[in-house]
């Protein structure tokens, strides 16, 4: 366990390495911040001091730990319409109540709001923003300012600005689409300079060192004026003092309408979406693996909001794309946050009349590109390798924020995804009846791991549910996750459960995923929605990650394996343990002609009418070569002292107090029992895992527990099945 004074220790020791990662990250978001401002049609600083005022109180107060913060992507649109209605010193008013909201939304822990959001909405979210901001930042880099209504209209006119630039007379202009298609270019081939000295220094910085080194050359070498007129120049930017002495009021006169409202719940919902996924992605990229205290962050992001607001900034948010630089230069804890909004700072402080040297069109394609990368065809390719269902809730989503706005938009992708689920499951009724059913059973095994059993389906409605069990297990346990009683599991669940496997994985922990073969999917991929299959056979070309192992398994122990379900049971009919219960069908089949084993999952159910319960577990028969005389076996526990009680006899095997002690054995036939039971057989039993194990004249069952085994657990049973087989065909 880590102490303070290590932990201090560790602090002291990293912070160079989150210096230098700081000062990366920064030269990323001095062009970023002034780019997003404008976008906004805020004051250029604006954007800076969002950056400057995040940094500072995210890193004090925040409950991330490389996460950076900062003006967002997703809030460009959202903040140009509000300035657009309301104007700029309300829009201020504005920023402060969301970043209030923000405040509240923490304190009521609500940041588990992010779980309610399916992926492929999510996706199709995103890549609306990075068309928005490409379609309207596009014109502005090619030097054609242009309005238009929505963000379609924009992406439609893109053809017409190319031509009109292609046609320029004025010499300003073509130098000002020069520079933004030159910087578009460093943007998309900089990464491909494998070069480590070049590598040092970020793209956008050097479209920034480029643009200012251009402006000397003409100012010094040539004598001349800059080529590229005012206007597509970045405006004055304020130094420090001026900062201070202008600060803007806010305008709270609109706190009574309903568009200044409508303002703030925007910018709330985008801020905490954006946040609250962008962490979510951070932690995966943390080499360190640990989870961000959520709602703790979100507070500190509304606290730095409501400061930006007074101080002439937007909305803080967490950014994924600079959070990720971060991580890859070696930031490692909050104070390459801090680190980053010191160096911007200081770059205001000294080079504040050099940014206005900096063509707008040089920052816009910063822009652009940023949301072609939100938006890029490798964004559609991998959705639908997920499932062709997955396409229509992105291009749902996407289209109606395209065409809305991203409220709208997400509200469209949540309803897109009810309704499919509905249309795969062909079953309304399995959500309405089990929404607000507790359907997530965890517990703690003898051995130390833990069993999660989920019911019913699980889905972005209920995967809170799931991910509340499974965030309460230490990252270094082994974990079972039973989806065998699910009757649908959709895309969303999928990914975040492997997001927790790796989490577990980096921490030394593991988290096995078993009963997905009973729900059919028609792509390969893992993320892929699954729901329950009639009984006709499972579809053998898109077998699950367990039935992949159980063929390595097979392979191992020269067996042959069917996954395919089977109704021919008459071997198991005359056990005891399924007198009273009702056998559906088995399938996942471990078996060969010459070997007596047999492994197979089971389906079978107890109970009728509202008292039904099905159960699947995992089995081993073993057709012995002698016939056995009937009996049961198991760990003698307090039911079983019970059935003492109640008239059912315990056999004791003489010579073996500590055997009749802890195992509960009964049949009719005493005699030939005891004296199966001799000194090498009883041995066996205790010095190996407790199992249920009972003989009928067709052969041996051998069980563990009601539940799906683990392929750990598989591989044990047969061990211990083949072992068990040997000592019996001595007799």
């Amino acid at each position: 366990m880590r102490t303070k004074e290590t932990s201090f220790r560790g602090f002291i020791k990293a912070l160079p390495q989150n210096m230098f990662s700081g000062l990366v990250v920064s030269l990323i978001a001095l062009p970023l911040g002034l780019g997003l401002a404008m976008a906004s049609e805020a004051p250029p600083i604006a954007g800076v001091i969002t950056a400057i005022i995040g940094g500072i109180v995210v890193s004090i107060l925040g409950g991330s730990y490389v996460t950076i913060s900062g003006p967002g992507n997703g809030l460009v649109g959202v903040v140009l319409v509000a300035i657009t209605t309301l104007g700029l010193s309300a829009t201020y008013a504005a920023i402060i109540c969301s970043g209030i909201i923000l405040i509240i939304l923490g304190f009521l822990r609500l940041g588990k709001l992010a779980d309610y959001f399916p992926s492929s909405a999510i996706q199709g979210m995103l890549a609306a923003i990075g068309l928005i901001i490409l379609g309207k930042q596009f014109h502005i880099m090619m030097g054609n300012k242009i309005v238009r209504a929505n963000g379609i209209e924009y992406l439609i006119e893109i053809p017409n600005t190319i031509f009109t630039v292609m046609n320029f007379q004025d010499k300003s202009l073509i130098y000002a689409a020069l520079a933004g298609v030159l910087s578009l270019g460093i943007m998309v081939f900089y990464s491909k300079i494998r070069n480590k000295y070049l590598q040092l220094i970020p793209a956008p910085m050097w479209i920034v060192i480029i643009s200012v080194g251009f402006s000397y050359y003409y100012e010094l070498i040539l004598k001349m004026p800059n080529p590229i007129s005012g206007n597509y120049m970045i405006p004055a930017i304020p130094n420090i003092q001026e900062i201070l002495t202008d600060i803007p009021t806010p305008n709270f006169e609109m706190v009574g309408t309903l568009p200044f409202w409508s303002s703030v719940i925007a910018l709330t919902l985008i801020a905490s979406i954006e946040s609250l996924l962008s962490i979510k992605a951070v932690d995966k990229l943390d080499v360190q693996k640990r989870r961000s205290n959520v709602n703790k962050d979100i507070k500190a992001l509304g606290l730095a909001t409501v400061f930006s607001g007074f101080l002439g900034g937007l909305n803080v948010v967490t950014v994924i794309a600079r959070s990720s630089v971060n991580v890859n230069n070696g930031g490692s804890n909050r104070s390459s946050n801090l680190f980053h909004a010191l160096f911007l700072v200081v770059f205001i402080l000294l080079f504040s009349t050099e940014l206005t040297r900096i063509p707008l069109t040089a920052l816009m394609a910063i822009l652009v590109y940023t949301g072609y990368k939100l938006a890029s065809p490798d964004v559609v390719r991998r959705i639908f390798t997920i499932g062709k269902e997955q396409l229509i809730i992105f291009f749902a989503t996407l289209f109606v924020t395209l065409k809305v706005g991203l409220i709208s938009g997400i509200v469209a992708g949540l309803i897109a995804t009810f309704i499919i689920h509905i249309v795969v499951t062909k079953s309304l009724s399995l959500f309405i009846k089990n929404i607000l059913k507790p359907n997530v059973l965890m517990f703690k095994e003898e051995d130390g791991s833990y069993f999660v059993s989920v019911k019913h389906f699980c889905s972005f409605l209920n995967f809170n549910m799931l991910k509340s069990k499974l965030e309460a297990i230490p990252e270094q346990s082994d974990v079972i996750v039973d989806f065998s009683l699910c009757g649908f599991v959709d895309h969303s669940v999928m990914e975040n459960v492997h997001d927790y496997q790796e989490l577990f994985h980096k921490k030394g922990g593991n988290i096995g995923v078993i009963g997905l073969e009973i729900l059919g999917t028609k792509s390969e991929h893992p993320f892929a929605l699954r729901r329950l299959l009639p009984l006709q056979n499972i579809i053998s070309d898109n077998k699950t990650k367990r039935q992949k192992n159980l063929e390595l398994i097979a392979d191992d122990f020269e067996l042959t394996y069917k996954p395919l379900k089977s109704r021919k049971v008459e071997f198991l009919e005359n056990f005891i343990y399924f007198k009273t219960k009702k056998i559906e069908h088995i399938f996942n089949q471990l078996s060969a002609k010459k070997d007596p084993c047999r492994l197979f999952d089971i389906t079978f159910s107890e109970g009728e009418f509202i008292a039904k319960e099905v159960v699947r577990s995992t089995m081993l028969f073993i057709k012995t070569s002698k016939t056995l005389p009937a009996f049961t076996l198991d760990r003698e526990g307090l039911l079983e002292r019970l059935y003492v009680l109640a008239g059912y006899k315990d056999i004791d095997i003489k010579n073996h107090a500590d055997f009749s002690k802890r195992f509960y054995l009964r049949g009719e036939n005493e005699n030939a029992i005891r004296s199966l039971f001799n000194d090498e057989l009883v041995r066996f039993f205790e010095s190996n895992a407790y199992y249920h194990i009972e003989s009928s004249k067709s052969g041996v069952l051998i069980f563990s527990k009601e539940r799906v085994a683990s392929i750990k657990e598989i591989k044990a049973l047969l061990d211990f099945g083949i072992r068990l087989n040997k000592i019996l065909s001595q007799h």
